[in-house]
């Protein structure tokens, strides 16, 4: 038996208050498609570690390789808020390359984001610079917008 253990990137889960929003926000707004949808149960209710009756659906949504599986829970009721300071233990933020973040900031705000405008910041390094800002998503999730140089 080989020590050597192989680990490939499968998809990160996004819990959402209101899936047709997020739908609206990551893919007219991030460009994501639609990949497959599931209507759950309790049948897996012992794997996502929640109590009660569960009626979800769980929608993945994928672009350029990277694949977010949205949560839409209508039992039990979403819990918490998002992280909202990149210092808070666990997942902080999505992060996205783009061109002008000025226009794709522009872009998700018209698609149910709101612009952190204090988070604006641009970075040097010995190879090049990052202009960068967030925003949070419909539900307060930060998503970064960075523009590389260099």
């Amino acid at each position: 038996m080989s020590d050597a253990i192989t680990y490939n990137a499968s998809h990160l889960g996004l819990c959402v208050t209101d899936l047709d929003r997020a739908m609206r926000f990551y893919c007219d707004g991030l460009g994501f498609a639609p990949v497959v949808r599931y209507d759950v149960g309790n049948e897996v209710a012992h794997t996502l570690e929640v109590a009660g009756e569960v009626r979800l659906v769980s929608q993945m949504i994928a672009k350029a390789g990277m694949v977010v599986e949205l949560l839409h829970y209508a039992s039990p009721d979403t819990l918490g808020t998002p992280s909202q300071r990149r210092n808070q233990l666990g997942l902080t933020h999505l992060s996205f390359i783009v061109e002008d973040v000025d226009a794709a900031a522009a872009r998700l705000v018209e698609h149910g984001g709101t612009l952190l405008a204090d988070t604006r910041a641009s970075l040097k390094s010995e190879s090049g610079s990052t202009e960068l800002v967030f925003l949070a998503d419909p539900d307060g999730t930060r998503v970064e917008l960075m523009k590389l140089e260099g």
